[in-house]
């Protein structure tokens, strides 16, 4: 007849265990660090639910008997298992292959990828990354499935669920071709401009303020601030106007070649533009709203060291970028306080 789990102190089975391996109750006893009298009570225990002596005392130690033999591989194996399932995770970065799962957009993948791949090329050599766009997918519903380890954005709402730790913050700058002598940039002279801006996540239909909201998470929309924009121009009798809307920034570079155009965009992504085309950046003449960019993820990822670890990576990776402001093209004005969209 078997005896029932639920009958079984498992304490009894870790003294078991420790007995099998020592054949002596005193080392037992040293190992588990109890005392003799209470190895012997927990065997005795052991001993009146399963109906076996389990071990006989002899001149040479305690022998199992039949029935412990058959047990002990079982319960080392069980007792090994119980220890990895309640024990800390680890995670070694130099001896991993895993790979991580990141949803970003060109924006960020432009500004942290290069850096990101150096810090694991010398730490983790073997681990390898996943990029997707945060564009077309429900971040909050891949967070959920597992299916992604860490989105990257700005996020103005985020649900219970999730957590989220701030890489870089932005606002906005004015970029356009070298040959445009623009100097510093005045209403006027903005008003006369057709601008290129960036949605990422397709029309504003649903969106507020710039932001649209799934499951519970509000993301970004316009990678510009229309709302400090419109509220420039409110009144005036000539505006700029926002001639293409574009779901990337990759054709900027190459639209701007025209100097008919000009475009808002986040300033390190401007910057960077400018070093690596005949481009300028401007200040604008107008406030725009100071963004964050965030690492997002599950809150059941807490605790996990790969995970915990590839946080450290992006926030090494995004070290440079929350330095002081970059420089622009012409006077800067003079510093305000500006608004910050806080998560």
């Amino acid at each position: 007849m078997s005896t029932p789990i639920s009958r079984l102190d498992l304490n009894l089975l870790r003294v078991f265990d420790a007995v099998m391996e020592q054949r002596s109750v005193l080392r037992a006893s040293q190992r588990v660090c109890l005392s003799q009298s209470a190895v012997s009570h927990a065997l005795g225990r052991l001993r009146d639910v399963l109906g076996d002596d389990l071990f006989v005392r002899t001149t040479t130690g305690m022998q199992p008997t039949a029935r412990a033999l058959r047990m002990a591989p079982l319960i080392r194996e069980a007792w090994s298992s119980l220890e990895s399932a309640i024990g800390v995770p680890t995670f070694e970065p130099r001896n991993s292959s895993r790979c991580f799962t990141l949803a970003a957009s060109d924006f960020v993948t432009t500004l942290l990828l290069s850096d990101l791949l150096g810090h694991l090329d010398r730490e983790a050599p073997l681990v390898n990354l996943e990029l997707r766009p945060d564009s077309g997918i429900d971040l909050a519903e891949q967070l959920d499935l597992a299916q992604i380890d860490v989105a990257v954005g700005t996020f103005s709402e985020i649900p219970d669920r999730f957590r989220a730790t701030q890489l870089f913050s932005y606002d906005d700058v004015l970029l356009a071709h070298k040959s445009r002598r623009l100097g510093r940039l005045s209403y006027d002279t903005l008003s006369t401009l057709s601008i290129a801006t960036v949605a990422m996540h397709g029309d504003r239909e649903g969106s507020v303020d710039g932001f649209i909201s799934e499951h519970g998470l509000s993301r970004r929309l316009e990678m510009f601030d229309r709302v400090a924009l419109e509220r420039a121009f409110r009144g005036a009798k000539r505006k700029p106007r926002v001639a293409v809307s574009l779901p990337h920034f990759l054709a900027i570079p190459s639209l701007l070649e025209d100097a008919h155009l000009a475009a808002i965009v986040p300033r390190p992504l401007g910057a960077l533009l400018a070093r690596m085309h005949q481009l300028s950046i401007h200040e604008l003449p107008y406030r725009t709203a100071v963004m964050d960019i965030c690492a997002l993820w599950s809150e059941r990822s807490l605790g996990d060291t790969a995970q915990d670890w590839l946080r450290e990576m992006l926030m090494r990776a995004s070290e440079s970028l929350r330095s002081g402001p970059l420089e622009t093209e012409g006077p800067t004005l003079p510093v305000a306080p500006l608004p910050r969209v806080a998560i």
